[in-house]
C-alpha cells in the first residue's frame, strides 16, 4: 500500500508492488515519514507529473539486501537519505552539494517515478544511496524520532553556513518544525535567539527550547523590537523560516548593517521580493539561501538526534497511519494550535 499523489492536488491510498531491488540495494520496510513542507508544495501545486511516491524522511527496518551490499542486513533499523552528491563535479569540489547533477537524482521510490517514497510501505533504496546515505538507528531510538534526521541535517547546514558568534543576536522567522529545529541548534551556539511565529503554542515552545523573547508579529513591532534589544541596531543575524509576504521585508528591517539574512523557506520560484538596492549594498548586508542537506553534516545531524541532544520528539504533534495521509497533509498546509511536526506511520491502515 502507499499514498499515491495523482494529480491535481489528489492523494489516494493505493495498492501497490512491492519494489524490486537489484544489485548494491536494499528493499526497506517503511515505519515512520515525515510530511514535508517541500512535499506539500509539490502537492498543492502539481508541480511534478503524476503518478509518484512522495516522503522523504524516512525510517524503517532492512527486509532485503541486494547482491555486494555488506553494511547492512535484514533486521537493520535505518534512516535514508534521498539526496546523495557525487563528490567529483564542479559543484561538489566547492560543497554546493545541491547544485550537483547526482544529488538532484532521487535514489529512493516506492514505485513510479522516484520521488522519495516514504509514504509507501516499501522502498527501494538505489545503490550510490546504500554506498553514502544510509545511517543507523541504534536500538531505542524511536523511528519517528529518526526520520528527523534528514530535516536537521538541513537546518544544521544553514546554522553551519551563517556561523553565528556567541555575542550575536539572532532572529529566527518562523517557529515551526524547523523554526524551532533552528531555535535549538542555535541555542547550542551560544547566541542570544528571538523568535516569531503567528501560533501561541509555538511561541512558547519556542522559549523552552532557548529563545529569549518571541513574539507574534501581527501583535509586536519586530524591528522595533530587535532595535531595542540591540543598542539601537538591529539584530546580527536573521533565519527566514516561512514563507509570507512581507517576511524578508521585515528581515531587513530588524537586521542591522553589516548583517547575515539566510534565506531558507523561499524556495518557490514564482516568489518575487523586492527591497531597496540600499538595503543590501549601502548597507552591507549578505543575504544568502542554503537548500537541502549537506553529506558533510550526515553523520552529525544523525548523532544529534539519535543521541537525544537535541529532543526533536517533543516536535511531534500528530502519528498517523497511511489512510489518513489526507488529514495530515491538511494539518500541516494549515497548521492550527497543537498541529506541529506530522508523521505518518505506513504499516498502520488505520
Amino acid at each position: 500500500m502507499a499514498a499515491v499523489y495523482t494529480g491535481n492536488g489528489r492523494i489516494q491510498v493505493q495498492s501497490v508492488p512491492v519494489p524490486e531491488i537489484g544489485p548494491g540495494e536494499l528493499l526497506v520496510r517503511v515505519e515512520a515519514c515525515g510530511i514535508c513542507h517541500t512535499d506539500l508544495k509539490k502537492v498543492a501545486h502539481d508541480l511534478l507529473p503524476p503518478p509518484r511516491i512522495y516522503g522523504h524522511e524516512t525510517a524503517g527496518v532492512v527486509v532485503r539486501a541486494g547482491e555486494g551490499v555488506t553494511k547492512f542486513g535484514p533486521g537493520d533499523r535505518v534512516v535514508a537519505f534521498h539526496h546523495i552528491p557525487c563528490r567529483n563535479c564542479f559543484y561538489c569540489e566547492r560543497k554546493l552539494y545541491a547544485q550537483c547533477e547526482t544529488y538532484k537524482k532521487v535514489g529512493i521510490t516506492a514505485g513510479f517515478e522516484p520521488a522519495g517514497g516514504g509514504f509507501g510501505q516499501y522502498v527501494r533504496i538505489m545503490d550510490w544511496i546504500v554506498r553514502d546515505g544510509v545511517e543507523r538507528i541504534p536500538e531505542g531510538v524511536p523511528f519517528e524520532a529518526a526520520s528527523l534526521v534528514e530535516p536537521v541535517n538541513t537546518v544544521l547546514k544553514a546554522v553551519v553556513e551563517a556561523s553565528p558568534r556567541p555575542d550575536d543576536v539572532v532572529l529566527v522567522q518562523g517557529q515551526g518544525p524547523i523554526g524551532l529545529m533552528f531555535t535549538m541548534l542555535l541555542r547550542r551556539t551560544g547566541c542570544t535567539i528571538l523568535a516569531t511565529d503567528t501560533i501561541p503554542r509555538r511561541l512558547e515552545l519556542a522559549r523552552r527550547f532557548g529563545a529569549a523573547e518571541a513574539w507574534n508579529p501581527l501583535e509586536t513591532d519586530v524591528a522595533s523590537r530587535c532595535r531595542a534589544l540591540t543598542s539601537g541596531r538591529g539584530v546580527d543575524q536573521v533565519f527566514i523560516a516561512a514563507s509570507v509576504p512581507g517576511i524578508v521585508q521585515q528581515a531587513v528591517a530588524a537586521s542591522r548593517p553589516g548583517s547575515r539574512i539566510v534565506f531558507f523557506a523561499q524556495t518557490s520560484e514564482t516568489e518575487r521580493i523586492e527591497l531597496s538596492g540600499a538595503d543590501i549594498c549601502k548597507y552591507e548586508r549578505h543575504l544568502f539561501g542554503v537548500y537541502s542537506a549537506s553529506i558533510d553534516l550526515q553523520a552529525e545531524s544523525a548523532r544529534l538526534v539519535m543521541s537525544g541532544e537535541l529532543p526533536v520528539q517533543e516536535l511531534i504533534s500528530h502519528r498517523l497511519p497511511l489512510t489518513a495521509i489526507r488529514d495530515g497533509i491538511d494539518r500541516a498546509m494549515h497548521p492550527d494550535g497543537q498541529s506541529l511536526k506530522i508523521i505518518v506511520q505506513p504499516q498502520r491502515l488505520s
